[in-house]
């Protein structure tokens, strides 16, 4: 099955099951836009500009945990098309009176590189971090370099490299004309809310 099929297929689901979870509650769309990665200490010149776009599902939770569904596609480091989808868990902290978040945690996920694994989907999972307020966040995540090589045995090493982070902008879908309704409301929301 070629490796948009299986994206395709993967989107899709992601997409009804939260569809069915929004139907019973108020979770969150973020819309992901992109942008950077930093290869650290690498000789090699990568495609650090990784533009792209993205979605996010936050699923509504009483508790600090915070489980999310997302999907995106970018340039990856040798300037080739990505795509990736699948889901995560984080452990939300509140600082300075519950206006300022950052959540620490874990995603998994199914990607497609055209240079790595004949174009076919291959798994992986990565430490990531949500630092931001209610209506605006930057999702981080880390990428040792020993990892990248061994999941994805892309045969372009570079020694001197020590892992790679990934920096993208999250804003809230409603920003763009859709997803929730209260619209003034910019900052996280408390566990109380």
């Amino acid at each position: 099955m070629p490796h948009r099929t299986w994206i395709v297929c993967i989107v899709g689901a992601l997409a009804a099951f939260c569809q069915n979870a929004v139907a019973q509650s108020n979770g969150s769309w973020d819309v992901v836009l992109n942008g950077r990665s930093v290869h650290m200490n690498a000789t090699h010149e990568w495609n650090e500009d990784n533009r792209g776009l993205g979605f996010e599902h936050e699923f509504p939770t009483t508790s600090r945990w915070v489980k999310v569904a997302l999907a995106n596609t970018f340039e990856d480091s040798v300037g080739d098309p990505s795509y990736m989808a699948g889901g995560g868990l984080k452990r939300r902290f509140f600082l300075r009176s519950d206006d300022f978040y950052v959540d620490l945690g874990a995603v998994a996920f199914l990607m497609t590189r055209e240079q790595v694994n004949g174009n076919r989907p291959f798994p992986g999972a990565l430490p990531a971090a949500t630092i931001g307020f209610r209506r605006v966040a930057v999702n981080l995540t880390y990428m040792p370099e020993a990892v990248a090589d061994r999941v994805t045995n892309s045969k372009q090493y570079d020694p001197t490299m020590e892992g790679v982070f990934f920096v993208q902008l999250k804003l809230d879908a409603s920003l763009f004309g859709f997803g929730r309704r209260d619209r003034g409301q910019w900052l996280a929301h408390s566990q109380t809310d």
